[in-house]
């Protein structure tokens, strides 16, 4: 019986608390465009928004694509990608973008920069438009 009390209890706490997730850090309000991928110029355009708290969204090489993400700064999550279906000549670029954004574990906003890493090094490097 003490547990739903404590639950009901925590609720409003948890509602003091803004969001913690990259687009709290200087990623909100930007267009990020894929610059270096893996360490090269990435040869496409690709871009990455965090339009609300808890997603990002953006356009790939060929496609329109969104996912969650709600882990906290300075980690990166995205969840499961969502994406248009339209086949277009940089098709490769576009499976590496994703397969990158993927495989990212931790994020940085430097400025008008914006890196995200794995484990093993920096995967992707955005610049802002603005």
């Amino acid at each position: 019986m003490r547990l739903p009390l404590i639950l009901t209890a925590a609720l409003p706490l948890a509602a003091c608390y803004g969001d913690e997730t990259l687009r709290a850090y200087g990623a909100a309000d930007q267009v990020w465009r894929v610059t270096e991928l893996s360490g090269e110029p990435y040869p496409a355009d690709a871009t990455l928004t965090f339009p609300k708290e808890g997603h990002i969204e953006g356009s790939a090489p060929c496609n329109r694509y969104s996912a969650t993400m709600s882990v906290p700064y300075p980690w990166f999550k995205a969840g499961p990608i969502a994406a248009t279906k339209r086949a277009c000549p940089d098709v490769q670029a576009e499976t590496e973008y994703f397969q990158a954004l993927r495989a990212a574990r931790l994020s940085e906003v430097l400025g008008d920069t914006l890196i995200l890493s794995a484990d093993d090094g920096v995967l992707l490097v955005f610049k802002s438009d603005g």
